[in-house]
């Protein structure tokens, strides 16, 4: 999928922007806090109806603004044309529209643009709990397995009535229990399953892109953890009751899962540079990319950069811009505070790109001198 022109009305600091962007990379440089990560922000909610950040639609508006207008005209990789529009007025519910037709649910938007954004935040995959690094599986694999999302809605479900029934005053009935328990079990080894065959796959993918960006100078590893490697997960759900009872919650179970993050061996959480968790944390998003792109609806992502070189050294950068501009990769949008920077890596490139200067909410196009591809 290609973003050909964008029109962002009120949205956030920026009030009013139309451009014509690059079917390859565009470049949007300017100081923190300008606008950058919000006109990346603006392309996410095209694609997902929602910001990636804001929870509350209302806050995306522009102050002292009434409503937003979110305008996207894209083009399929099979080059049919394809137009989103997306409105909102203060207090009333926003409107996602395709080719001038109005969605009855929104959720029959998502995927038709499928979107990878890298952001600082992003760090915490590494420095934050199991529940983010489950997310990141779950992610990927709800995308192309729509068994996978009724098996773990399934799941989470009994698991709900089970902490419920733990945390009442009265002894919990063991006949409801041993449902939930089997029913948890029954779920949970499907689920398993599906994690661990994905995990298989995604590590040699994973482990290639960081070698590349790092030029092999380190190695890294995954390693995926689940209750339901000890046995029979009926048996190990079961095994701890007593103590469930007395925490009041469900110990065991592949709720509890992780995906181990590893840098020579030891984990990267304690280990890992800010330069290497910045690595990490993209070659874990660019894998993402690449397996979607294999095995979701065969429409390319696109990718969106938010501020990815800082604490990065020169090489690293280099070898980015070179593993996302080749042709596994199609549109690219990058943030950065270094046009110079920039400047020097794309010059010789050959490739198609623009750049974009953003100053409080004022995008401009800047003229580049190279030969575009």
């Amino acid at each position: 999928m290609i973003l050909r022109r964008i029109s962002i009305l009120n949205y956030k600091n920026i009030r009013d922007a139309t451009l014509e962007l690059s079917p390859k990379m565009n470049c949007l440089i300017g100081r923190n806090g300008v606008g950058k990560t919000n006109f990346l922000d603006a392309v996410y909610y095209l694609s997902f109806c929602r910001s990636a950040y804001n929870t509350a639609d209302s806050q995306n508006i522009l102050h002292q603004a009434d409503f937003f207008v979110l305008q996207g005209s894209y083009e399929s990789d099979a080059g049919e044309p394809e137009d989103i529009y997306c409105g909102m007025k203060r207090g009333t519910k926003k409107q996602f529209k395709r080719n001038k037709k109005a969605y009855k649910r929104l959720s029959q938007h998502i995927g038709l643009i499928p979107v990878i954004f890298v952001s600082p935040s992003d760090s915490i995959l590494i420095e934050g709990g199991s529940e983010e690094r489950r997310r990141l599986m779950d992610v990927v694999i709800a995308q192309y397995d729509h068994a996978y999302i009724e098996a773990l809605s399934s799941y989470n479900k009994a698991l709900q009535q089970r902490n419920t029934l733990l945390k009442q005053d009265d002894e919990p009935d063991a006949s409801l229990m041993d449902i939930l328990e089997m029913q948890m079990a029954q779920y949970g080894e499907a689920i398993y399953k599906k994690r661990e065959a994905f995990v298989r796959e995604f590590i040699p993918v994973f482990q290639d892109i960081y070698r590349r960006i790092s030029e092999a100078q380190e190695q890294v590893s995954l390693s995926y953890i689940s209750h339901a490697q000890r046995g029979d997960l009926l048996d190990v759900i079961r095994r701890d009751r007593m103590k469930d009872r007395a925490v009041g919650y469900s110990l065991h179970g592949i709720h509890r899962d992780d995906l181990e993050m590893l840098l020579g061996g030891y984990p990267m959480k304690r280990e890992g540079s800010q330069g290497q968790n910045k690595t990490f944390v993209l070659a874990l998003k660019l894998a993402q990319f690449n397996f979607l792109r294999r095995t979701a609806s065969n429409t390319t992502p696109l990718l969106l950069l938010d501020d990815i070189f800082d604490k990065l050294d020169a090489h690293r950068v280099e070898q980015i811009v070179q593993l996302v501009s080749g042709e596994d990769y199609g549109q690219i949008f990058i943030t950065d505070t270094n046009r110079d920077h920039l400047d020097k890596i794309l010059s010789g490139s050959g490739f198609d790109y623009k750049i974009f200067a953003v100053d409080q909410g004022e995008i401009t196009e800047k003229e580049v001198n190279h030969v575009q591809a």
